[in-house]
């Protein structure tokens, strides 16, 4: 049963971390683009790595079983735990206000309407303040994600 819980468990976390860290990699080359050609670029997220959010939470929740089963190192567990649970935070605090203004006069479905009216309405600053916010959240997010799959493993690989 460990085995299977682990597997699906390490699944969902690399579909949480693959985003993440290919936002990080797109940054020398974003940070390149002008302010027009930046928010082009920004709308080409929408809903794709929208649905890749779904694995954030999912993750949470199955290393929360893990760690209840106590079936690996709780102590690693509790890491990766850590690592999902900062994505959340950042996401939040850091980069959800800044996707309110990239998604705006977008066609969302009323999933999404709901999704992103989540959270005050933030002032807008300047578009480098934007851009800026948007992509150093993106790389701390990979490497909270980074973290949180490594630890996994590791607590996988430790298990008795």
């Amino acid at each position: 049963m460990f085995l299977a819980l682990w597997t699906a468990t390490v699944l969902i976390v690399v579909l949480a971390t693959v985003p993440a860290v290919a936002h990080a990699l797109e940054l020398p080359g974003k940070m390149r683009l002008s302010k027009d050609e930046y928010a082009v670029m920004q709308r080409v997220y929408y809903p794709g790595f929208t649905f890749a959010g779904l694995a954030e939470p999912a993750g949470i929740l199955l290393i929360l079983i893990l760690i209840l089963k106590g079936s690996a190192d709780v102590v690693w567990l509790a890491i990766a735990l850590a690592g999902l649970i900062a994505m959340q935070v950042i996401y939040w605090v850091i980069t959800h206000s800044a996707n309110k203004v990239w998604i705006s006069g977008e066609r969302l479905s009323r999933a999404s309407e709901g999704f992103f009216a989540v959270g005050a309405r933030s002032e807008k600053p300047g578009w480098v303040a934007l851009r800026n916010r948007w992509e150093y959240s993106h790389v701390a997010r990979a490497g909270c994600s980074t973290i949180s799959l490594t630890s996994l493993l590791i607590a996988g690989c430790c298990d008795g």
